[in-house]
């Protein structure tokens, strides 16, 4: 086994916390992965990995040597593929990563045409509700949603989507419709507990930013799941605009106070750019610019 296929090894038992997953990955047996680590560690004069009966870790000095293999395999990537002609024709692994619920309802569909029309590349998607650090974790296309830090990475607007507060029409006939933000504060509410941009039920008040949480019997992690209990008629809940999109055209839910919204959040195709973008990046970003831009969800206004 050479240094890159050694390299490789190490990266999959330090991504998957264990040496039976890794195997599995890689295709080799458990006891070919114990053998590449201990002649990795033993020509290093390193330890990487330390072993529990339940997990792997990796020692201080495996994460930086972890970084350092990322970078060269990914530079060798590159270097094969610009020698092979791969810069001019879309083949390979593409890595993406969008956040959950946007994933399931946009970029799901997006992808399967993509490949559909790009039958030498494959797509592995990490759809997660926080940012990943598109270096190290290998990823080559990030759809972000807020704000985005200066960075040396590239990115392109595709649109736009609201915080919006919605309720089922039964539920605001039976209550009343809310006139101002206060009186939420005590109403039923469908909370979701690990969105950063929905920490808070953010509202613009006399020029200003007021932030709250109603009381709520009601707390999920997922936000369908909210949106779910909202259009059951159990109250109102937070969520971005292209969430409820669907909902909200069908009739099962409708937005409130939309007077009192904050402005919109800008939505980004984000990826590693410079001279020697691959046919695969190149031709992905420009398939979901153009989807996306042409999604009403995302300039979405009821």
């Amino acid at each position: 086994m050479d240094r890159f296929q050694e390299m490789q090894v190490f990266i999959a038992v330090a991504e998957e916390e264990s040496f039976a997953a890794a195997a599995r990955r890689m295709g080799m047996s458990a006891a070919s992965i114990t053998r590449a680590v201990a002649s990795l560690e033993a020509r290093l004069g390193a330890l990487l990995l330390s072993r529990t009966t339940r997990r792997v870790y990796v020692s201080e000095t495996g994460q930086r040597y972890l970084e350092d293999c990322r970078r060269i395999l990914a530079e060798l990537t590159e270097a094969e593929e610009s020698a092979s002609g791969s810069y001019a024709l879309a083949r390979g692994q593409l890595v993406i990563t969008a956040p959950v619920l946007f994933g399931e309802l946009y970029i799901t569909p997006l992808m399967v045409d993509y490949l559909n029309e790009h039958p030498q590349v494959s797509i592995k998607a990490l759809m997660v509700d926080r940012v990943i650090n598109m270096m190290d974790e290998g990823v080559d296309v990030a759809l972000r949603i807020g704000h985005l830090p200066d960075s040396g990475l590239y990115a392109l607007r595709v649109g736009s989507v609201r915080r919006v507060v919605c309720a089922a029409p039964e539920f605001l006939e039976r209550h009343g419709r809310p006139q101002h933000p206060d009186d939420l504060r005590e109403q039923l509410a469908a909370l979701i507990s690990n969105s950063p941009l929905l920490a808070k039920w953010q509202f613009r008040v006399d020029g200003g930013t007021t932030a709250f949480l109603p009381e709520s019997r009601l707390v999920v992690t997922a936000n369908q799941a909210a949106i779910n209990a909202a259009i059951s008629g159990w109250g109102y809940t937070c969520v971005l605009s292209y969430q409820v999109a669907r909902q909200v055209a069908r009739g099962e839910l409708e937005i409130v106070l939309q007077d009192y919204e904050l402005p919109a959040l800008p939505v980004h195709v984000v990826y590693q750019g410079g001279a020697k973008v691959s046919a695969r990046v190149r031709t992905f970003v420009d398939y979901c610019v153009a989807r996306l831009r042409a999604d009403p969800a995302l300039h979405f206004s009821p």
